[in-house]
């Protein structure tokens, strides 16, 4: 017969597998208004947005009364996004990349036309988040892989404009000890490190001690050094890896670091 101790335990893992991923999100998403071309919004308006990223490959909502739609708990990525509307042309909007930790704003405007009727649009996304006063920045794949430091996600916030690490890592020498981020005047216990917007801090040291997360792992890593929303806890650099996943495609990767004796030097 299961004990009770036994039976807490089960009960408190099943209950980690059900409302961790709950928990955990990309947190980005698109924002917008749909409006005609007169200027009025338009309730009721279908809105797809389709990326290889996503498990189910398109997610959709339609628009409110105000002509507002949000599509929430996006993975960063390239997406298309569709407008639809019967007795509208559809309008499509495609290449749009989609940073994590972000709220793109796309507004569109629908003209009358057959259902047929398509408009697509190509170019880049807003290079401004208007919905979010927070300062981002993130850093891609191609430029962790090219940054000569240590591959944690603490050194590589080094060029991330107010960060300063709490030692200096040149060429990646502190491989094994921890260089800790400050921006503003908070020191590192106010780093929040996050995994998918899941904190990750220890509980000792006041949370200053760190986990050492595989920045192979890491899609891109999301920077954060002010006006911090208000689910972090502290006022200091607010740092989430996005891990690689999402999509049904199986990629691989090494990566192998050395140095020689002629590439260093002393002041003798």
């Amino acid at each position: 017969m299961m004990s009770g101790r036994l039976r807490v335990v089960l009960v408190v893992a099943v209950a980690s597998f059900l409302f961790l991923p709950l928990a955990a999100s990309a947190q980005s998403a698109f924002s917008g208004v749909v409006r005609d071309t007169s200027g009025g919004v338009l309730p009721g308006v279908t809105v797809e947005a389709s990326s290889p990223v996503l498990i189910e490959k398109t997610r959709s909502v339609v628009t409110d009364g105000e002509g507002r739609y949000t599509i929430v708990d996006l993975r960063p990525g390239t997406y298309r996004m569709a407008f639809l509307l019967t007795g509208f042309a559809t309008v499509v909007r495609d290449g749009i990349e989609l940073p994590g930790n972000t709220t793109v704003p796309i507004n569109v405007d629908l003209k009358v036309g057959s259902i047929e009727e398509s408009v697509t649009v190509s170019g880049e996304s807003p290079l401004v988040d208007v919905q979010n006063a927070q300062r981002t920045h993130v850093l891609e794949r191609s430029v962790l892989d090219a940054l000569p430091t240590t591959r944690n996600m603490q050194t590589v916030g080094a060029p991330i404009p107010g960060v300063k690490l709490s030692r200096p890592d040149v060429g990646g020498s502190q491989g094994m000890e921890q260089a800790y981020m400050r921006t503003h005047g908070a020191d590192d216990r106010h780093t929040s490190m996050q995994v998918d917007g899941m904190i990750v801090n220890s509980s000792m040291g006041d949370g200053n001690i760190q986990a050492y997360n595989d920045d192979a792992l890491a899609q891109q890593v999301v920077f954060q050094t002010s006006a911090l929303p208000a689910e972090v806890a502290a006022g200091g650099v607010r740092v989430n890896m996005i891990p690689k996943d999402g999509g049904n495609t199986f990629k691989g990767g090494g990566f192998f670091g050395g140095t020689a004796h002629g590439w260093q030097s002393d002041n003798n």
